[in-house]
């Protein structure tokens, strides 16, 4: 492994709960091995992107009750295709070179899995988007 391979990996956070086993399918060993603890490492940063998503569309997100802000989070990550992509580099440059080869693959079903992990982050993480939370 190459010195940026090794930082990168360096810094990933364990999660014990996040298993790999030789009986799961490659994008599910992706998900527990790469996707999870990349986007835990990214977590704050995500949030404050969509702190700053929340921001460039008028505030709208403050003026909804708690199931449409689940929506919205929903919506912003599976429907906003700039927003996507954006959200998908940040998690693609955390990649080793090997993951990245490994990811290339299959990005499609990966992509899902990744999004679907961001998602789940972000609305765990919704006390945290409160206008009042915000630096």
């Amino acid at each position: 492994m190459n010195p940026r391979d090794l930082q990168l990996t360096g810094l990933r956070p364990e999660i014990p709960s996040a298993k790999v086993s030789d009986n799961m399918s490659m994008e599910e060993q992706f998900q527990n091995q790469t996707l999870r603890p990349v986007v835990k490492l990214q977590d704050e940063l995500l949030v404050e992107v969509f702190r700053n998503y929340i921001s460039k569309h008028k505030n709208t997100f403050y003026e909804l009750n708690l199931d449409k802000r689940m929506e919205y989070i929903e919506n912003a990550v599976q429907k906003d295709i700039k927003f996507r992509n954006s959200l998908k580099g940040i998690i693609i440059g955390q990649f080793t070179l090997k993951e990245y080869a490994q990811y290339i693959k299959n990005s499609s079903a990966l992509n899902k899995r990744m999004m679907n992990i961001v998602k789940e982050r972000l609305q765990a993480n919704i006390q945290l988007l409160e206008k009042n939370m915000a630096y």
